[in-house]
């Protein structure tokens, strides 16, 4: 139900009984009434023939019982200047600022209702995600819900208290891991231990071990910041019973996750750091995502020294609380600023400017410098330009291996032509097929006597010409297997697979295919091995700009400055929807959850995988969508046994990226760990 809005006139007197969608169900006719229709209290208690002071108290209840959820945008409080001031002053990612002053809720509810909303909005499928314990903690996990993410993990910062208190260690991660919809890793062992040596015989033993690594793998930790007060929940937790803090941590103002820090953020050691189980100080400040929650003026000193400790990287907190932390550090309250102008959307590329002499001799000219550029591997074929064979092909006895497809994937295909790869390769123009003839010479010039493989993607063109040059070389004594791809996953559902393109999952199957003919397997072993790896290739693109033609520097299609495609070809075709821009995470997310909803990889499975640049996305921005890739397969516990980073089977110049998983089995493994050397593609 959304936040009260409008306000209409109270409706005349009914029955004073509930309408029949609401039953009995006074609390959701209240609360109907107040925050849908906008009636007054008074208005309701009327319509209802209630008091009014009764009307207040079900819209309480309604609250606390659920029936309300009410959400302000994380953004209004971002805009405060003491939240700005707050974001300036320490280099805070975030902070959250909200009102001191409230109704009879306390302050650590709605501390914990605000650091719910962020947190909802902030975590990202395949995160793990650490949580200390306190009240604050227990208020947020409570009230935090996100049912769209996937593989998250919440994992207890500290060990356990047997202290008798609901905001446990445990109850905090627990709740937390069921709102999100995350798996809960708890740690098995108590936060204080009797000894040093307890503590390090404890974490020698492999289910705590196992448990201390996912925690070291924390992308994000939320946790409060307690005083010292003897109210404070470090001393109501009962993990310094045994010890006076008087004596030992005279010298602490605060503490973060049961280490006891020092005005300046400085870790203060006492008695307990050596027998304490869960994050210490050295490695909360190494989790990338750090959100403190925490406010009250008796909380200033201990959140002030978080925050010059370098603890926090985002903060909810309240107004009082942030004005003196800020006044503690010399700020002086300045006047708003006014609202800045908006920045103007990016004009649509409408013409791209290209290196060419004329558009029609692109493609020759291109062959005649890649020839040029590796005449240590490559060589025309003799009266066939299209047709390019590696130096060393044919070789007797050996099954040739001919790829083909058209200009503008590059380097693709006359990139993967080589020892250990295709032994020749028929090139056509842009994103058109290759004539039958080309094909043919390359299947002549590849044969070694043990009649030769054509792998190719599955578009019209491609499937009928070379279907005709096989015909042509069976009937020249030639035996011809084909192997067509269908990796892109976008282009059609799984049950029509035979009709899916092929796209960049060529690269790894081109790579099992020639590996198997190096090692002079049979024409139908070498076609089982490249079909058995075809299947097992799913790719997904996406593009940020379209591609444009050599023919008229136009792009291929119209897309808006914010707007991105989602399952792109890779002949310049636009996907099959199209939403706003996304982050490189949410576009890795995206992407990864596309391919894993298509194949049920198990724990333990290993998988190549080919980050590729469409052609205009540069390696940099790979390498960050790699990141998030490798954590999201990593948290299927899939593993990735090779991975290819770059232009491998591009679209001209769209900007965008297509990813490839191809799952391994022994066999495959070995075969993609052969040594090979093409111009794109060399290993040892």
């Amino acid at each position: 139900m959304g936040a009260r809005g409008r306000t209409r006139d109270a409706a005349a007197p009914s029955d004073k009984r509930p309408p029949t969608r609401f039953g009995e169900d006074t609390l959701l006719w209240a609360a109907w009434l107040y925050y849908e229709e906008g009636l007054t209290q008074a208005e309701i208690a009327t319509r209802m023939g209630v008091s009014r002071p009764s009307v207040n108290a079900y819209l309480a209840d309604a609250r606390t019982r659920d029936i309300v959820s009410i959400e302000i945008d994380p953004a209004r409080f971002r805009a405060l200047t003491l939240a700005q001031a707050m974001q300036d002053h320490f280099g805070l990612n975030d902070c959250l600022v909200i009102p001191s002053e409230g109704n009879d809720s306390p302050l650590i509810d709605r501390l914990g209702a605000a650091a719910a909303q962020l947190l909802g909005r902030l975590t990202k499928s395949g995160e793990t995600i650490s949580v200390t314990w306190g009240r604050t903690m227990l208020a947020m996990a409570t009230r935090v819900s996100n049912g769209a993410l996937r593989d998250v993990r919440v994992v207890q910062a500290t060990g356990s208290t047997t202290a008798k208190i609901p905001w446990t260690p445990e109850a905090c991660a627990t709740r937390l891991a069921e709102n999100l919809g995350a798996r809960c890793i708890p740690l098995s062992a108590p936060a204080i231990v009797s000894a040093p040596q307890v503590r390090d015989m404890l974490l020698r033993e492999p289910v705590l071990a196992e448990q201390m690594a996912v925690l070291a793998q924390a992308d994000r930790i939320v946790f409060g910041v307690s005083s010292l007060r003897p109210e404070s929940t470090i001393h109501t937790s009962g993990f310094f019973d045994a010890v006076s803090i008087r004596d030992h941590y005279h010298a602490a103002v605060g503490s973060i996750a049961g280490r006891m820090i020092s005005a300046t953020g400085a870790r203060v050691d006492g008695p307990l750091e050596e027998r304490t189980i869960g994050m210490d100080l050295d490695t909360i400040r190494k989790v990338p995502e750090r959100l403190a929650v925490a406010g009250g003026m008796d909380k200033v000193q201990a959140i002030l020294a978080a925050l010059r400790g370098g603890y926090v990287t985002a903060l909810v907190t309240d107004a009082d609380t942030a004005r003196a932390i800020l006044n503690s550090e010399g700020y002086e309250d300045r006047p708003m600023r006014g609202p800045e102008r908006p920045t103007e959307a990016l004009p649509e590329r409408t013409r791209v400017k290209k290196f060419l002499n004329r558009p029609r001799d692109a493609v020759d000219e291109a062959i005649a410098g890649a020839l040029l550029a590796h005449e240590d591997r490559l060589v025309a074929v003799d009266g066939v330009p299209r047709a390019i064979r590696a130096r060393q092909a044919p070789r007797p006895g050996k099954v040739g291996l001919v790829i083909g497809g058209g200009s503008g994937h590059e380097p693709g295909f006359l990139g993967y032509v080589g020892q250990g790869m295709a032994d020749a390769v028929a090139v056509g123009n842009v994103f058109a097929a290759p004539p039958p003839d080309p094909i043919l010479a390359a299947t002549i010039a590849a044969d070694g006597g043990a009649g030769v493989l054509h792998i190719f993607g599955n578009f019209s063109g491609d499937l009928m010409n070379f279907e005709m040059a096989a015909e042509m070389a069976e009937a020249k004594g030639i035996p011809v297997r084909t192997v067509v791809t269908t990796d892109d996953i976008a282009s059609a559902p799984l049950d029509a697979r035979s009709a899916r393109r092929g796209v960049a999952g060529n690269v790894f199957v081109f790579k099992i295919a020639g590996a198997a003919c190096n090692r002079m397997l049979s024409l139908d072993r070498c076609a089982d091995l490249a079909s058995r790896a075809a299947e097992r290739c799913m790719t997904m693109g996406v593009a940020l700009e379209p591609g444009a033609s050599i023919d008229t520097g136009r792009p291929s299609f119209s897309l808006g400055p914010d707007a991105m495609e989602i399952g792109v070809g890779v002949h310049g075709e636009p996907g099959v929807t199209r939403t706003e821009v996304k982050s490189a995470d949410e576009t890795a997310d995206l992407i990864v959850d596309r391919i894993l909803d298509e194949i049920d990889l198990a724990n333990g499975t290993e998988v190549a995988l080919l980050v590729n640049s469409l052609g205009s996305t540069p390696q940099m921005e790979l390498y960050i969508l790699n990141r998030r890739l490798r954590r999201r397969l990593h948290a299927h516990d899939i593993s990735v046994h090779v991975t290819l980073l770059g232009h491998y089977y591009t679209s001209l110049d769209m900007v965008g990226v297509s990813v490839t998983l191809m799952q391994l089995d022994p066999e495959l493994k070995e075969l993609l760990d052969d040594p090979c050397d093409s111009p794109a593609w060399t290993q040892i």
